[in-house]
């Protein structure tokens, strides 16, 4: 009887088993497809103590805010195009008060090599005119009696309309998670509405510290810098001078900047030093500073300079600090 019952239940075991063999299996579910989302967007804002732009500011050296907007549309993921607007409080010689920047392109990805390829407008709304005399310039053109009506106490003159456009191209190689090095082209027709041409190149570097350099306090850090060359061509007769009717062949310079920055999620503290080479008689006649102050004399001729019979001078060119804490975000990674 104990020997029946052994053989019973192993004959269970068996065909329980094979039973199991044959029980269909249940299959693993597969995780679930994330939808591409071509569309993106990218905003912020910042607060700078100097808006500085190729080393000259565009705020007489005082405080400054921004803000842009910037759709996004990612054809695949080394594809992207985007269009956007910024907005920026200047001080300018004929007292516009805000920058408005439109702009769009493409930025294409090649392994570590990413490139921003596009055009970019700068609006200066609400200028106004300062010529002054009968608005009659060198060369005999006449401005109108809107130029004449008013007139700088320095002798500069400005015109009403400084908009213009660039278009631009920049690349940058990544190195690794540390390095990058890159270029920057910029090129227009008539630079302010000069009509003097302007091109501007810079090669720019960045280091980027490692991410537990401040431990686990979610604080980075990085260092970069730049060193850029604006040329210029001749203005039209509105900036012309006597010795130059025509108008005046800006000077070309060098500029050169570079900085700390602190980031913590969304937010960046970046403090930088900003020069040129310019001097300050050159740089008065490239910009009209209403500020500029020191009327020289032949004799000591300090700030006189061909394109500069006025003899004031300008530091809006010089060397200056800037400190910038911004704000960016993108709505995929910062708001989903």
């Amino acid at each position: 009887m104990k020997k029946v019952t052994l053989l019973a239940t192993a004959l269970a075991m068996v065909t329980g088993s094979a039973f199991a063999a044959d029980m269909p299996v249940k299959a693993m579910k597969a995780p679930p497809v994330v939808a591409f989302d071509p569309w993106d967007v990218a905003f912020g804002g910042a607060i700078m103590s100097d808006y500085v732009f190729r080393g000259i500011t565009q705020s007489n050296h005082k405080p400054s805010v921004t803000a842009y907007f910037e759709p996004r549309y990612n054809v695949t993921k080394d594809l992207q195009l985007y269009i956007g607007v910024s907005g920026e409080s200047i001080s300018f010689p004929n007292r516009a008060a805000g920058e408005i920047d439109i702009y769009g392109g493409i930025r294409p990805t090649f392994g570590a090599f990413a490139f921003d390829i596009g055009v970019w407008g700068y609006l200066y709304p609400g200028g106004t005119c300062y010529f002054g005399g009968t608005g009659i310039d060198f060369a005999g053109v006449d401005h109108g009696a809107g130029c004449a009506e008013k007139a700088l106490l320095n002798t500069n003159v400005i015109k009403k309309d400084l908009s213009f456009f660039e278009v631009y191209g920049k690349g940058t190689y990544t190195v690794n998670d540390n390095w990058s090095f890159g270029f920057t082209e910029y090129y227009t027709p008539s630079y302010l509405n000069s009509g003097a041409w302007g091109n501007y190149a810079s090669i720019t570097g960045k280091y980027i510290a490692p991410p537990t350099i401040f431990g686990a306090s979610g604080v980075g850090m990085y260092v970069s810098g730049e060193f850029g060359r604006q040329w210029l061509g001749t203005s039209d007769s509105f900036y012309g001078t006597l010795a130059f009717p025509n108008g005046i062949k800006y000077a070309d310079y060098n500029t050169w900047n570079v900085g700390i920055g602190f980031t913590y999620k969304v937010a960046t503290l970046d403090l930088r030093y900003s020069d040129t080479n310019l001097s300050k008689g050159d740089c008065n006649a490239f910009t009209s500073d209403f500020a500029a102050r020191g009327n020289i004399t032949a004799s000591s001729g300090t700030y006189l300079t061909p394109i500069n019979p006025s003899g004031v001078g300008s530091n809006w060119c010089g060397a200056t600090g800037i400190a910038k804490l911004s704000f960016d975000l993108t709505a995929m990674s910062n708001l989903k």
